[in-house]
């Protein structure tokens, strides 16, 4: 539907206008339609991006200084394209790497990623469901022995797009046709536990359901760099 407000600022050949519009599964749809498009075009990864972040930003002693520019996403892709393993990777939320910090490594292994999404296009499995398909997706590619690692050292900023205290969220997307459940996002939280029910619970905090995931299973899961890669 913003197919020609997209044109006006990129161009029509940087464009694909979907053939579909709100099919009622939220952005399910919209995210296998860019899988099956690089699959055709045979790229290797390929990127899906949310549309309320507003800003990205590197971590460089101890502080978060915003970027622009494709650096800040082909250094994500040298990364991953060192090793053979990691299936799903991106940037963290600034919000959990703070301003003067050094607790944190440079990278988060075997989480989930979400928002900003650098995937393996070859793997043969798909977006699905109604809710947390990040954190679906990432579950079901850890439990074959795969590996997701979101960057601290490189970092997205959201808007919210479901209202917080002090927070005013943002028109469009997903709020009032998938989010809104009108039930404090129980069936937000159950969804996810009813798909991974051995490493997920629904836990009531901040006023609300949440799913809380334990990743601990798959600590075991280990990057493997590709034949001739040496490590510096």
């Amino acid at each position: 539907t913003e197919a020609d407000d997209y044109v006006k600022h990129l161009g029509e050949s940087r464009v694909v206008a979907m053939p579909f519009h709100d099919l009622g599964q939220g952005s399910i749809p919209a995210r296998n339609f860019i899988w099956e498009w690089c699959k055709e075009r045979e790229y290797k990864r390929h990127w899906t991006v949310d549309d309320n972040i507003v800003s990205f930003a590197r971590m460089n002693n101890n502080r978060r200084l915003c970027v622009r520019g494709g650096g800040f996403f082909r250094a994500m892709e040298d990364f991953v394209d060192r090793y053979e393993n990691i299936a799903m990777a991106g940037p963290h939320h600034k919000g959990f790497v703070p301003d003067r910090t050094d607790s944190v490594g440079p990278y988060l292994l075997n989480s989930r990623v979400y928002s900003c999404i650098l995937l393996d296009t070859s793997l043969d499995d798909r977006w699905r469901g109604r809710y947390n398909e990040d954190t679906d997706l990432s579950l079901r590619l850890l439990k074959k022995g795969l590996c997701t690692l979101l960057f601290r050292a490189l970092l997205m900023d959201k808007g919210t797009t479901v209202g917080v205290k002090n927070g005013k969220p943002l028109k469009g997307g997903n709020t009032d046709n998938v989010y809104n459940t009108g039930d404090a996002r129980l069936a937000f939280a159950q969804s996810l536990k009813d798909q991974h029910p051995d490493v997920v619970e629904v836990v009531w905090k901040f006023n609300r359901w949440h799913h809380s995931v334990d990743y601990s299973p798959f600590a075991k899961n280990k990057p493997r760099l590709k034949p001739g890669i040496v490590r510096k």
